[in-house]
């Protein structure tokens, strides 16, 4: 089974309307590395670290198990719950 982590992070994204970029600089990454490493993140090749994932986490004000939701219902609760 794949990992539910490189869907949630794309979509986490851009209904935060930031760039792969822009988003890793947010959330501590070097701004030359930062494109490459988010897209290596978004299409599953690499998986960050759980604290930087944290930091992705607080920069778009979800909470972390957004990320780990297998189901898309289950995904839409998590961030009701934040709210």
């Amino acid at each position: 089974m794949t990992s539910p982590f490189p869907k949630r992070l794309k979509e986490a994204r851009l209904r935060a309307k930031l760039s792969q970029k822009e988003l890793g600089i947010k959330a501590g990454l070097d701004e030359f590395s930062s494109s490459p490493r988010m897209n290596q993140y978004e299409r599953g090749t690499h998986a960050p670290e759980f604290s930087l994932v944290k930091s992705i986490a607080n920069v778009l004000g979800i909470p972390t198990a957004f990320f780990y939701a297998e189901e898309d219902e289950l995904a839409k609760i998590i961030l009701e719950f934040k709210n």
